[in-house]
């Protein structure tokens, strides 16, 4: 995976205005052969801690004990149980685990080979309430907030 070229963002609302963030601290072990699937796996972790949002009002909300708690849950991690594609969409069933609650998750992507580099763009949704971040203060925050993802990656490597 190449970290300058990639990233992890986040992007909900919260009494009515977006707000997006980016962590920047990440890595991945990504096997994906689109001829081989049957072998493939991502193993995905973000540094809970390297997020920072562009409402810097709401980060002690994020880096709190109701937010993300990085101070006792330092990294989400998501893993690929199986990966299938119907052309050029790739669709990662696994298991998403943030401050230490793991769900179903279900990671949708593209992937686009030239040469030896590979470009993954997508995403999926969560409900931060599954993974227990938030609290009833939170009430003018979003259910829902989306991850987007942009890999890229040389084979081999």
């Amino acid at each position: 995976m190449d970290r300058t070229a990639s990233t992890v963002t986040l992007k909900t609302d919260v009494f009515g205005s977006t707000i997006e963030g980016m962590f920047s601290d990440f890595d991945a072990q990504i096997t994906l052969d689109p001829d081989d699937l049957d072998g493939a796996r991502i193993d995905a972790v973000v540094r809970t801690g390297s997020g920072v949002l562009n409402a810097p009002e709401r980060q002690g909300d994020m880096d709190g004990h109701a937010g993300l708690d990085p101070q006792n849950h330092p990294e989400a991690r998501f893993q690929s149980s199986s990966i299938t594609r119907s052309g050029d969409v790739y669709t990662a069933q696994g298991l998403l685990t943030i401050k230490g609650v793991s769900q179903p998750a279900t990671l949708v992507f593209t992937l686009h080979v030239k040469g030896q580099r590979a470009v993954a763009r997508g995403g999926f949704t969560l409900a931060r309430a599954d993974f227990g971040v938030g609290k009833s203060g939170w009430g003018g925050a979003a259910a829902q907030v989306e991850i987007q993802l942009h890999i890229e990656a040389d084979a081999g490597q």
